[in-house]
């Protein structure tokens, strides 16, 4: 299999306004955005779930390629033999030992496994493609660790962070999800309570800051400040992922969204023509004064580190 890509990870928690940094990365010549692959095992694979282009998973011609690249044909994965290799290594649980535990032993043989499927999906992406960079937005700091352990400082890791309690409102919302299925076992996107959601900001961006501590190259965006000056933002996003050309123009009038074939993720990814970045900031007057102690109560370990 090709082994010429470069990687690029977002990582962080969901909601913090990765997806639209994802899909401008998306836009760069030599770049492909996949969306967040930690799920196309089940929302592919089982759930035929629609990708970014609108198609379902198994009528979207990118993919259909990219499976018959990458394993002859999707049909010759045992997707539940998968699933179960994703739930003995790729979990909030296995963070401890992912980071620190040794290079052999049952976890280590699982993360090998578990990884090289990746490997032959990236690069399966790289050659349907034709792109030299793979953008893989799965956010998932335990999927960041299993792959940190195959390449390396190869993997390049852009950490995304936003303020913990418009993280915290935004997952209380009810969101319907329009890319499921009649087989969809989730047909809106997860909601957390607000304890949850500080608690799960906590360990993704903690987790995160340990891989960079370790070696892994890491850029850390903060949301406000993309929104703040997106131009010069993503500039330095796109010199950290590789990007070598003309910049790309995110200010102004917008930047014109191309159709992509991000698996899974933020309903923007079906999001096509003229975008602008805008601010959402409507948490602040929204969010009641108890939930926003609580949440602040529980992230204020990290939020003085991100300068929040």
């Amino acid at each position: 299999m090709d082994d010429g890509y470069r990687l690029v990870f977002v990582g962080g928690m969901g909601r913090s306004g990765s997806t639209l940094i994802e899909r401008l990365l998306g836009e760069l010549p030599g770049f492909c955005s996949v969306g967040e692959t930690v799920h196309l095992w089940r929302r592919g694979l089982v759930e035929d779930e629609r990708c970014g282009c609108g198609r379902s998973f198994s009528d979207c011609g990118f993919w259909v390629e990219v499976g018959r690249e990458a394993f002859g044909g999707w049909h010759r994965l045992d997707a539940d033999q998968v699933l179960r290799l994703k739930g003995g290594v790729d979990r909030t649980r296995f963070l401890p030992a992912l980071l620190h535990g040794p290079g052999d032993g049952p976890l280590a043989s699982r993360c090998e496994r578990y990884t090289e499927l990746y490997h032959r999906l990236y690069s399966a992406v790289s050659l349907v493609s034709g792109a030299r960079v793979i953008v893989d937005a799965s956010k998932h700091a335990s999927l960041a660790a299993c792959l940190r352990r195959r390449y390396g400082a190869r993997l390049h890791l852009l950490h995304v962070v936003r303020d913990p309690r418009a993280v915290a409102h935004s997952w209380a919302r009810r969101v319907a999800r329009p890319d499921a299925s009649e087989r969809s076992s989730e047909p809106e996107m997860a909601r957390y309570s607000p304890g949850r959601a500080a608690v799960q900001w906590m360990t993704q961006n903690a987790c995160l800051d340990a891989l960079s501590r370790r070696g892994t190259p890491t850029l850390r965006v903060r949301y406000e400040d993309f929104v703040a000056d997106p131009g010069g933002e993503f500039a330095r996003i796109a010199d950290f992922a590789g990007h070598t050309g003309a910049p790309l123009d995110v200010t102004g009038g917008g930047v014109d969204l191309s159709e992509g074939h991000a698996m899974s993720g933020n309903p923007m990814r079906f999001t096509n023509g003229r975008i602008g970045v805008r601010a959402d900031h409507g948490w602040r007057g929204a969010m009641p004064s108890w939930r926003r102690g609580l949440v602040a109560a529980v992230t204020a370990p990290l939020r003085g580190r991100y300068g929040y």
